[in-house]
């Protein structure tokens, strides 16, 4: 069984915003009911990141939550980063003429 910890790190591996919605959601489920969930990605560079901004049904379970997890409160939201991993590039098979 995963830990914690490991699950979140696997959130890295959604390949769009609807998917990591839902994992980010039914992970944060586990503590309490998840009120809402906001999802802003950024892109700077090769870097890319998700920041989920949600809140749960309960103060107490949003500390569970931020205890468990090392999640931050950003005002009233707590704030999920998630580093997101991009696939390479692709390589075609069409390769550029020789000299």
């Amino acid at each position: 069984m995963s830990t914690i910890q490991d699950r979140m790190k696997s959130l890295s591996g959604c390949g769009d915003t609807a998917s990591l919605r839902s994992a980010v959601g039914a992970l944060c489920a586990e503590f309490g009911k998840v009120m809402t969930i906001d999802v802003l990605t950024m892109a700077e560079a090769e870097k890319h990141w998700a920041l989920c901004f949600l809140r749960l049904e309960s103060a107490a379970q949003e500390a569970r939550l931020m205890s468990a997890c090392g999640v931050p409160r950003f005002g009233d939201d707590l704030l999920v980063v998630v580093d997101l991993v991009r696939a390479p590039p692709r390589t075609g098979a069409i390769s550029a003429p020789g000299p």
